[in-house]
């Protein structure tokens, strides 16, 4: 009996693996992302995190300001959330044709992602509090731009490869507000 159920559950394992979207699906999809002419200016988003068994568990609002200068972006970030709780996170990002890397203060090491056609997969650890303890959560984040002016995430917050969450929102970019120079507004802790 337990033999069956040991290959049941690799056998599930390798179906899910299997499924899995690769960011090369989205190679042909239009119109592509690129993230230094989407992130540059003044964005909002709306969004929510789940627990593993998918209940809503936070909801926020952000303000997202963002510039670029050459191959470098700063994406400046408030969020405001349900309980009141308001945190910042000042992404550094690095552009190399369609791989990014960034770094950010609750950022552990270096963030790397990767754009084809209308999509980025980022991957990244995130230090997260938890009960007044520092967790390591890690991300599986996918952007996807809808059209010019939308585009939507989805991250599965993970640890020691086991799904612990889900964080969804819709990011907005407005057209009323000229870009400015962040470039010097990151105080990176990590």
């Amino acid at each position: 009996m337990r033999t069956i159920k040991a290959k049941s559950i690799y056998l599930a394992g390798a179906l899910l693996a299997g499924c899995s979207a690769s960011i090369d699906d989205y190679q042909n999809n239009t119109p592509a992302l690129h993230l230094d002419q989407f992130f540059n200016g003044r964005l909002e988003a709306y969004g929510m995190v789940q627990d593993f068994r998918g209940r809503v568990i936070r909801r926020f609002r952000a303000d997202i300001h963002a510039t670029w200068e050459g191959n470098q972006g700063v994406l400046d970030e408030q969020f405001f959330f349900d309980d009141g709780e308001h945190q910042q996170r000042c992404w550094k990002l690095t552009k190399d044709g369609n791989h990014y890397t960034g770094v950010a203060g609750d950022v552990i090491g270096t963030a790397e992602g990767v754009t084809r056609g209308n999509a980025l997969n980022w991957h990244y650890t995130l230090a997260v509090t938890v009960n007044g303890k520092e967790r390591h959560l890690q991300l599986n984040d996918w952007l996807y731009l809808i059209d010019e002016d939308n585009l939507l995430n989805r991250a599965t917050m993970s640890k020691f490869g086991i799904p612990v969450g889900k964080i969804t929102l819709s990011i907005h970019r407005l057209k009323t507000a000229e870009p400015k120079n962040l470039l010097s507004v990151c105080d990176l802790k990590h």
